[in-house]
C-alpha cells in the first residue's frame, strides 16, 4: 500500500484481503467458523475503536458484510484506517491460531496476505 493512500484506497484493500482471507479459510474452517472468527475479531477490535460497533455479521457468510465495512474504513483519516486494518488482521491471525495452530495459520494466510511471486515455483529436490 502507498504511503499516500486514501481511506478509499485502504479500505479497498481491506475488503480485497479479508476475501482473500475468507477464500483461503472456508476450506478449513467452514463458512459460518469464518463469520464466527470475523465476529470475534470484530467485537475486541471495536472495543479499542468503537466506530466499528455498527459492523455487525450476523450471516454465516461474512464477505456479504464487506460493503459495510469498506464504509466504516473509508470513513476514517488514513493514518486511522492503516493502523486499525492492520490491527484488526492482526487480531483475526491471533484468535485463528489459538483455534487451529501457529504453523497452520501461517501457511493458510500467507496464501492469502503474500503478493503473487513472479518467480517460477521452486522444486522439491528430494528424491
Amino acid at each position: 500500500m502507498a504511503e499516500d493512500a486514501d481511506s478509499r484506497e485502504i479500505a479497498d484493500a481491506i475488503v480485497g484481503m479479508w476475501s482473500d482471507v475468507t477464500s483461503a479459510l472456508q476450506a478449513v474452517v467452514g463458512r459460518r467458523g469464518v463469520a464466527a472468527l470475523f465476529r470475534r475479531t470484530l467485537h475486541l477490535t471495536a472495543a479499542r475503536h468503537p466506530w466499528l460497533a455498527p459492523l455487525k455479521v450476523e450471516r454465516a457468510d461474512a464477505t456479504d458484510d464487506t460493503a459495510d465495512l469498506a464504509t466504516l474504513f473509508a470513513a476514517q483519516p488514513p493514518a486511522v484506517a492503516m493502523e486499525v486494518g492492520s490491527e484488526l488482521f492482526t487480531t483475526f491471525r491471533e484468535l485463528l491460531t489459538t483455534l487451529i495452530g501457529a504453523r497452520l495459520s501461517e501457511r493458510l494466510l500467507q496464501a492469502a496476505w503474500s503478493p503473487p511471486s513472479s518467480a517460477p515455483p521452486e522444486q522439491d529436490p528430494s528424491p
